[in-house]
């Protein structure tokens, strides 16, 4: 089946011309590597939807997030309602890694919780993408580059019946065990299945369609999708493929061969150990790793099993693991979002995770194997790149290197709206002028945005304009997750009109409402004033009519000038365009919020600005900016009970949001609950 791209609106502005040059790009087998450069607001996700429409091709979108990677999910979603479009992201609502720290004689068990609606989708994912259609788009986080199960095993382990096929009742059985599908008669979910009689009800991992399979002594007599309530058949199928449950499934035979080796290379460590003088470590690797096999023996799995992987998938030590990249077609599309962040992040993985898993290997606690269940690394990712799209306002030198000068340019938005106009001012009597700007936007009901060096100096200058009477707040890192959204939450809704931050970026403020930018310090260079992080700053004040920047500076330093060269170039080009065709720049309007899984709007949202693609989900149950309570209704300290209640709440709410694929509000949730955790004790 071909994509189907479904819209109200065509491509206008630089995307019919961005759309053109990136598909001729991709066709040109010479050509592996191509750059778009999209200011913010340009609608580049729209033109690549137009891109693997026109194309046809199997797509991995990369996001270097998994907030915005769910924004991105639900807008191709929109897009290509007709075709595939899987998610896949960690499937973690919190974790905290195995790490043990020498210094301190610190052993860090792990500890998670698994959203299981996430563990579905990515089950999803590989189904499709190892089923033969072509019309898939999958939107991943970076965790797309982690080891998950070999996808021969995974085919192999595929349950494929017909109907009328003969194909007894136990040996269908026995392959659901294999494909890890447990019997479960009462607590029917998804990965489960149930019998009675020559009649088995399953529930695929990776579906919430229920099928019945009967049976007639060895022959299938029927195939059927039956109601989830009611049990009763609502259609009958010709044929059924079961995918299993897991993307970690072996055969019977590999597992008996994986214990073997596990055991030999337990043998030698310790030899090892004992040989260099420490027999501590090597009793504490015995006991960790017998107990671990003794528990795969019994039930086919222990915690941190993924440490074994190697074992299981039959690689040689020090080979990269399987990943979700081995599980498309060799011509696939790569589309990595937001590039200049993306492509760092996956360089520095590795890294990252060899640091942490080395002490757990040196101290005993993990068999050498636990490296090689790890991240790509660098070189490995660039091996299993198929043709890519780098798509940033700011591409770095990597991409553009990559591309080798195959730079596609999208300047013009389709609101019309301009790059802001940027002013240079001496910092001399800066927070006077900084004073009367922001009176100035006050008196016509815009907000600013001012980003400081420090975090000192972003909490002393929210002191001065307090006393100043203007309404602002500071951000940073020390600020917590649930005190960061209340901050954003209320800077939408104008409790307060002046935001100073550090890293602004960081945050992902794309608010209508900010007018003006101020950057301070603008010619100390470094990463906050280097040229990428100024143009993207800049491009704070680029979705508001009226937006403008102003840089306090005593120099122009080379990214000042790169920065305001490039946004008067980019300001030239949209401004010739307006007049060509009559435009008139437009406030950007986003639509009412939506969750992934809830078509409706939440009621909770006010009819507001608010920013193109925002989806960001609200909760309508609670808010999660609420204090923490202190005290019960009648006055008195809260009562064990109570906090268990509150625990219980904020978990619920929790799981909820997490469910809804927001996690900002899941982790704003989390730590509410662990603020109750702690006053429980």
């Amino acid at each position: 089946m071909d994509f189907k791209l479904t819209s109200s609106y065509s491509p206008t502005g630089d995307q019919p011309e961005a759309i053109n040059g990136l598909v001729r790009s991709i066709r040109d087998e010479h050509s592996r590597h191509t750059t778009l450069l999209g200011v913010t607001g340009s609608g580049k996700t729209f033109t690549m939807a137009n891109v693997i429409s026109a194309l046809n091709r199997p797509t991995l979108v990369l996001s270097h997030n998994k907030t915005l990677a769910g924004q991105l999910y639900n807008e191709f979603k929109s897009f290509f309602p007709e075709n595939a479009v899987e998610f896949f992201v960690s499937y973690y609502d919190y974790y905290q890694p195995e790490a043990y720290l020498p210094q301190s004689d610190t052993y860090i068990e792990k500890d998670l919780a698994i959203n299981e609606e996430i563990e579905k989708l990515r089950l999803s994912t590989a189904s499709t993408l190892l089923s033969g259609r072509r019309d898939v788009v999958v939107v991943s986080s970076v965790s797309c580059l982690y080891g998950i199960g070999n996808p021969s095993d995974f085919h192999e382990n595929t349950i494929e019946i017909k109907s009328g096929q003969l194909f007894g009742r136990q040996r269908f059985l026995q392959k659901m065990t294999t494909a890890l599908y447990n019997r479960d008669e009462l607590d029917f979910k998804p990965g489960t299945f149930k019998v009675k009689g020559d009649t088995i009800d399953i529930h695929p991992a990776y579906s919430d369609t229920i099928y019945r399979v009967v049976f007639n002594g060895e022959r299938i007599e029927g195939i059927y999708i039956i109601e989830t309530r009611t049990g009763m058949r609502k259609e009958a199928l010709d044929s059924l493929t079961i995918y299993p449950a897991s993307n970690f499934v072996t055969s019977p035979e590999r597992l008996h061969s994986a214990i073997e080796e596990i055991q030999d290379d337990l043998f030698d460590r310790m030899e090892y150990f004992n040989a260099i003088g420490k027999p501590i470590e090597a009793n504490r690797l015995k006991s960790r790793v017998e107990y671990d096999l003794e528990m795969i023996k019994e039930v086919g799995y222990c915690s941190g099993i993924e440490n074994y992987s190697r074992y299981f998938d039959g690689r040689s030590a020090g080979s990269r693991p399987f990943c979700l990249l081995d599980y498309f077609p060799d011509d696939y599309l790569m589309i990595i979002d937001e590039s200049h962040v993306t492509v760092p992040q996956i360089r520095a993985m590795h890294g990252g995770d060899y640091a942490r898993k080395v002490n757990l290997v040196d101290y005993g606690f993990r068999l050498p194997s636990a490296i090689d269940n790890r991240p790509l690394k660098f070189e490995e990712f660039e091996r299993l790149q198929g043709q890519t799209i780098y798509a940033s306002a700011t591409p770095a030198d990597f991409e553009l290197s990559k591309s080798e000068g195959v730079v596609i340019e999208q300047i013009i938005r389709p609101t019309g709206l301009l790059d802001p106009v940027i002013e240079v001012k001496p910092t001399d009597n800066q927070i006077d002028d900084i004073l009367v700007q922001i009176r100035e936007a006050e008196s016509y009901g815009e907000s600013v945005l001012i980003t400081t060096l420090t975090k000192r100096m972003a909490e002393e200058l929210t002191k001065y304009l307090t006393r100043m009477d203007i309404k602002c707040r500071y951000i940073h890192s020390d600020v917590t997750t649930v005190d960061r959204l209340k901050l954003l939450d209320e800077f939408r809704d104008n409790v307060f009109n002046v935001l100073i931050g550090v890293n602004l970026l960081r945050e992902g403020l794309d608010l209508p409402q900010v007018a003006l930018v101020i950057i301070m310090d603008a010619d100390k260079e470094g990463f906050l004033r280097s040229h990428r992080s100024l143009t993207q700053t800049v491009g704070r004040a680029a979705r508001n009519v009226h937006g403008r920047v102003i840089m306090y500076a005593d120099t122009i330093t080379d990214s000042m000038r790169i920065t305001i060269d490039e946004t008067s170039r980019r300001r030239h080009l949209q401004e010739q365009y307006n007049i060509s065709h009559n435009q008139t720049p437009r406030q950007v309007k986003g639509g009412v919020s939506k969750s992934l899984f809830n078509e409706s709007p939440s009621p909770t949202i006010k009819d507001k600005d608010v920013v193109e693609y925002d989806l960001s989900y609200r909760m309508p149950q609670a808010k999660a900016s609420e204090p923490i309570a202190q005290y019960s209704a009648v006055g008195q300290p809260m009562t064990t009970e109570q906090l268990n209640q509150e625990i219980e709440k904020y978990k619920a709410l929790m799981t909820e949001a997490a469910k809804k694929l927001d996690f900002h509000k899941a982790a704003e949730y989390r730590d509410i609950m662990y603020k109750y955790q702690e006053k429980l004790g």
